[in-house]
């Protein structure tokens, strides 16, 4: 008999079953090595990695197990473990251990089968699926997708060859399906984020306010038109904003206020600030657009810090000038950095959500750096990327599950 066995189990999941068996193992002081247990739809699989008695004892410890299983109306199998496999098996827990994380409307055998095949692909086996996002009733029409959307959870092990290859080929799933697909190192920094900090124009808010402010100036085409090429990377960020900001010099400073009320707030943006605060997050908003409209979503979101431009009025006009350094890309990198600093937490731990190019630098250095609905250049330099989902989907690149969150009764 092997010095080790595996001992797997199935059948229909009731009450009891691994106390039963566990319970047989432990009349025999039997030392269990590795357990796993997994139910879907009441169907239960369950695996002890044991070490095997003595052979005037693993006779009986294998009946008496055998006989209980039939009892239980369990299907049982036995698979001898060599040393030379168990040794291999415990030499590989030093690995880097990987996250990749499925987010759609809804999430087919398609998407599985196109992510699962790069998987394989790149080397990694596939330890544990697990789905993130709700259950849904069949009666509640909504058979073409989840309302607030779908995630599906891969936890990969193996050697780490080409990561940034799969993230390549994840890129192109992702334009060819509607799905995102996200790969994180699963490490402690993952489990310990602490603080996020959000662009605002097109991320926390779905306009860009200073084409809001165009339009009510009648400069509407032509702001507009610099704010793309910047957004895209064409035109340095520092320059396009002074261009933007001479055409608005002379707008009155009520208009502001009719702005600010009338912002549309992204999908998701709400529950994911108020869940992330639940847990002690510090939030940020760190904008190339300004102060007055930042400083409103502060108080409607509660958000902790503000960084962004503030407008220079003179005798209730816009100036076309903003008062101090411009907030450019590099600025909410140092901005970022600076934040953790003082909140006692490394880089590591902050995520990073931004949709310009503007956004790169700070989605660079966080730990958790997401393009969200982002521009084509953004999207293919960031490591994460969410297209089909609101903002609080990012609950789900922290392993959050749905069924969790509903238990918490968070505003």
């Amino acid at each position: 008999m092997s010095d080790v066995v595996l001992i797997t189990i199935s059948g229909q999941d009731r009450a009891g079953l691994t106390a039963a068996l566990t319970g047989i193992l432990a009349d025999y002081d039997i030392n269990i090595l590795d357990i796993g247990q997994s139910v879907i739809h009441e169907t239960l699989s369950l695996g002890f990695l044991i070490e095997s008695p003595e052979e005037a004892k693993s006779c009986s410890v294998f009946k008496d197990i055998l006989f209980k299983a039939h009892e239980l109306n369990l299907n049982i199998r036995f698979t001898p473990v060599t040393k030379e496999e168990y040794e291999h098996w415990v030499n590989a827990q030093g690995q880097a251990k990987h996250i990749v994380t499925l987010l759609g409307r809804q999430i087919t055998a398609r998407h599985l089968s196109k992510v699962t095949e790069v998987v394989s692909e790149h080397g990694f086996n596939i330890e544990q699926i697990s789905r993130l996002s709700g259950r849904l009733s069949l009666d509640a029409k909504q058979t073409s997708s989840v309302p607030g959307g779908a995630s599906v959870q891969l936890r990969l092990s193996g050697d780490v060859q080409d990561v940034a290859g799969m993230h390549a080929k994840f890129l192109h799933i992702t334009q060819e399906l509607d799905l995102d697909v996200a790969v994180q190192e699963d490490n402690l920094y993952r489990r310990s984020r602490r603080l996020v900090c959000f662009d605002m124009d097109s991320t926390l808010i779905q306009v860009e306010v200073i084409d809001e402010l165009a339009k009510a100036a009648g400069v509407g085409k032509q702001v507009a038109a610099i704010t793309e090429s910047a957004m895209r990377g064409k035109i340095d960020f520092s320059e396009s904003f002074r261009q933007r900001m001479a055409l608005l010099k002379g707008m009155d400073e009520s208009v502001l206020k009719d702005i600010a009320d009338s912002l549309p707030i992204t999908e998701g943006a709400a529950r994911l600030i108020s869940h992330l605060r639940h847990f002690g997050y510090k939030i940020a908003i760190l904008s190339g657009g300004f102060t007055y409209f930042a400083n409103y979503l502060k108080e409607k979101l509660g958000v902790d810090y503000v960084y962004a431009n503030q407008l220079e009025f003179e005798n209730g006009k816009l100036t076309g000038r903003v008062k101090g350094d411009i907030i450019d890309g590099a600025m909410k990198a140092r901005l970022l950095t600076e934040i953790a600093r003082q909140e006692g937490i490394s880089t590591e731990q902050v995520i990073a959500v931004g949709d310009g190019a503007n956004d790169l630098p700070m989605l660079a250095i966080a730990g958790l750096g997401v393009a969200f609905h982002a521009k084509p250049l953004v999207k293919e330099q960031a490591r994460h990327s969410i297209a089909n989902l609101g903002l609080d989907a990012i609950l789900y690149l922290l392993g959050m599950r749905d069924r969790e969150l509903a238990e918490l009764n968070v505003e």
